[in-house]
């Protein structure tokens, strides 16, 4: 489970990593430039799964209860402590907007888009540590 995990945070690294370089663009440049905005938009969804699949992960091999939907994984971390809970709260809506990534191409709001890259993707980095500081507590 644990070498599991690590694989998949430094997926998450690569992920993000990207996308922070994406931060340049401007709400404009990802409305007119179709190949960055996809680029985007499937980095995003990536990053998304890679938090969702970590999230999983734990609550299988913790025996916690079985979220529902894709936000329940990332809310269950914070109900069981991997996650402070209020990080949990303000993170878990990302795994919605997955679905819009994925299922909704035509409806994805640039606007909403942008505003992630800026604002929130800082909070792939903190879902990392958190999980990091976990399992780093579980060796001991």
């Amino acid at each position: 489970m644990i070498k599991e995990i690590h694989a998949k945070l430094r997926e998450l690294e690569r992920h993000t990593k990207f996308l922070q370089e994406c931060t340049k663009y401007s709400a404009k440049q990802l409305e007119e430039d179709m190949l960055a905005r996809g680029a985007v938009e499937r980095y995003l969804q990536l990053a998304i799964e890679m938090v969702i699949e970590i999230s999983e992960i734990l609550i299988a091999g913790k025996g916690f209860r079985k979220p529902e939907k894709y936000r329940d994984a990332i809310l269950i971390l914070g109900e069981e402590g991997i996650l402070p809970k209020s990080f949990a709260e303000k993170f878990a809506p990302s795994a919605g907007f997955r679905n819009i990534l994925v299922h909704h191409y035509s409806d994805v709001d640039v606007h909403k888009l942008h505003s992630f890259l800026k604002n929130d993707i800082k909070d792939f980095d903190s879902f990392a540590r958190y999980i990091v500081k976990y399992l780093e507590k579980q060796l001991k």
